[in-house]
């Protein structure tokens, strides 16, 4: 792509809302000891944790994302269960990105590791002596045949908290609908947060409840999967949950289609295999989770693995062939669950082996695949879910509180107040390590 010879605004906007660390004005080319695709919860969280680091001299970190607004995604089932407002679960970019880190409002369009450059679609050129890769991922409410229309008319109660745009209309559906078949669903495949699909399924039926037309209303939970979770273990409580709720399992359904004109949703049943019967079924009030897949732009590249990920070490974080790459999150090859609190684990391990690389030593740090998922089960109630690779649980309060499998009070108030505060105040600001609470982990010791 052709540069620009001379500085120029990239976007312009009122000087009263500039930040000190936002890129204004870009030259053709720019150079970074540091470069970190992405300002969502893992590129930001890396650039705070190696910008406070004794050990990282010549700090001169750079994160490339052309977006204004930093979301806090984990409220989104907040919002569509109406425990929180939206407006609490966002913030300008311009607040998040740490001092002292230049922002670059730039969409990168290529990248060419072995020349440590990338390609950016406004035709500035950034070289990086290590780069951090944490795009995240695309949900794909278009890969579902009449989703996108569906979504567009607040009349056709289909909703989703798989975007900022439909997450509120979840909450009005909630609460208009009365009477009739409601369907929640998930797909089939990779998707952040897998346990959100259900988390506002049982916070839909509990308030039906409250609100007295429970026993009016059939919901049906359909799933690309084989079960309700991935882990076993939480897996049966929840299966158990949803016998005593007298909810339908409808398992390796997928859904494909959406009518909102007929109220016919229509899914393919994975069970058959290369037959793939399509199913119909009625709904009165449909929540959708689209399909979701890595970012083309990083699938293309020289980065990515088979399935399109970048590629890296499950352990290291390190890129398999790159050695001055890393990444983490959900744009990651990392085999575990893509939630906010595994980049809690993610991010320390990278720094670690990041620095020890920038050294020349050996990468000792480890990540075990540590996820968490604060799994909402109803007003009042959460199970808080944890567990490392294989789908080993790792519990944080068992050994005080019991097994956590069981729903409690406590975890519901950690997901819906506690969370949320500690987020936009510790984490993104590189203080907060999830399960080690504000003490850093020692990262190579993995229980």
């Amino acid at each position: 792509m052709a540069g620009v010879a001379v500085l120029r605004p990239l976007v312009r906007v009122p000087a009263r809302g500039l930040r000190r660390t936002y890129a204004t004005s870009i030259p053709a080319k720019a150079h970074h000891r540091v470069v970190i695709v992405g300002g969502g919860t893992a590129g930001v969280t890396v650039a705070a944790q190696l910008q406070r680091s004794t050990e990282f001299d010549k700090k001169d970190i750079a994160i490339l994302d052309p977006a204004k607004i930093h979301h806090y995604q984990p409220g989104w089932t907040l919002v569509g269960s109406g425990l929180r407002d939206l407006d609490d679960m966002k913030k300008p970019m311009s607040e998040i990105i740490p001092e002292g880190v230049k922002h670059y409002p730039l969409r990168v369009s290529t990248f060419d590791p072995a020349n440590n450059a990338i390609k950016t679609s406004e035709g500035v050129d950034v070289s990086y002596d290590y780069l951090v890769v944490a795009p995240g991922l695309e949900t794909n409410f278009a890969s579902v045949s009449g989703l996108e229309q569906a979504l567009q008319n607040p009349a056709s109660q289909v909703s989703s908290i798989y975007s900022e745009k439909t997450v509120e209309q979840v909450w009005k559906n909630i609460q208009a609908f009365k009477k009739g078949p409601a369907i929640f669903t998930q797909p089939a495949g990779v998707i952040k947060c897998a346990g959100a699909p259900q988390k506002v399924m049982w916070m839909a039926l509990s308030q039906w409840k409250l609100d007295g037309v429970r026993d009016n209303i059939d919901i049906t939970f359909a799933t690309g999967g084989p079960a309700m979770f991935a882990v076993p273990k939480y897996s049966q409580a929840l299966e158990n949950l949803r016998k005593e709720r007298n909810v339908e399992g409808l398992f390796q359904h997928n859904l494909v289609k959406v009518d909102p004109k007929s109220k016919v949703a229509t899914f393919k049943n994975l069970a058959d295999g290369a037959k793939a019967a399509l199913v119909e079924r009625e709904f009165g009030f449909l929540h959708v989770v689209p399909p979701q897949k890595p970012w083309d732009w990083i699938a293309k590249s020289q980065l990515a693995d088979a399935a399109g990920w970048v590629d890296v070490d499950k352990s290291t974080t390190q890129h398999t062939k790159f050695k001055n790459v890393f990444s983490l999150g959900d744009g990651s090859s990392l085999p575990n669950s893509k939630t906010a609190a595994a980049i809690t684990s993610q991010a320390p391990v990278l720094i670690d082996n990041l620095l020890a690389a920038m050294k020349g030593k050996e990468l000792k740090a480890s990540y075990d695949g540590y996820a968490s998922c604060p799994l909402l089960t109803g007003h009042n109630e959460l199970m808080l879910c944890e567990f490392k690779y294989g789908g080993v649980p790792k519990e944080t309060f068992a050994s005080i509180l019991g097994d956590q499998e069981v729903p409690n009070r406590l975890f519901y108030h950690l997901k819906k107040d506690f969370f949320p505060y500690a987020y936009w105040n510790y984490f993104v600001k590189g203080t907060w390590f999830g399960p080690s609470g504000f003490f850093r982990p020692d990262t190579t010791k993995q229980a």
